[in-house]
């Protein structure tokens, strides 16, 4: 009986543990419906964002990139996004998820602060957009990025100031 008490205990003590150090993700009321917690929960931190070739641009080769990712700022500041196997008039959803808090943010200054219709090719892009995003707190962001509400990439960053 005494060696069934103690392995309940065990097993309860390992149980809170395991679960203090998975901290819930943090979706804020609005966010649209097609941004899932498991979208976050899934993120590679190992895929940093590169720059890309001679350009200013920052990302992943082929699928998306900004430029002005390069001197992040958590004030206001102007991003052109830059999309590949996504055209003009596609609608951009973007969702900034800060890995230490576990909770995701609306980066995007606009009038609906999540989504963005996209405009026509540039630098090579099929898709691109100018925007201004606020970054609410330093920290490693990964930036969730929905075509037509669908997960299309992930853009890994680190923002210092």
């Amino acid at each position: 009986m005494a060696a069934l008490l103690l392995l309940f205990c065990i097993s309860v003590l390992t149980t809170s543990c395991l679960a203090k150090d998975k901290k819930a993700i943090l979706l804020p009321e609005g966010i649209p419906s097609f941004v899932h917690e498991q979208d976050f929960e899934t993120i590679d931190w190992e895929k940093k964002a590169v720059r890309l070739g001679d350009s200013n641009l920052i990302g992943n080769e082929n699928r998306s990139a900004v430029i002005g990712a390069d001197r992040p700022s958590l004030d206001g500041q102007k991003w052109m996004w830059h999309l590949w196997g996504a055209g003009q008039g596609t609608e951009l959803t973007v969702a900034g998820f800060h890995k230490a808090s576990r909770t995701v943010h609306p980066i995007l200054v606009s009038t609906d602060d999540w989504t963005i219709k996209l405009g026509g090719p540039h630098n090579g892009a099929d898709a691109h957009l100018p925007s201004t995003v606020r970054i609410p707190t330093a920290g490693e962001w990964a930036i969730n990025l929905y075509a037509d509400d669908k997960l299309f990439d992930t853009l890994i960053y680190e923002i210092d100031s």
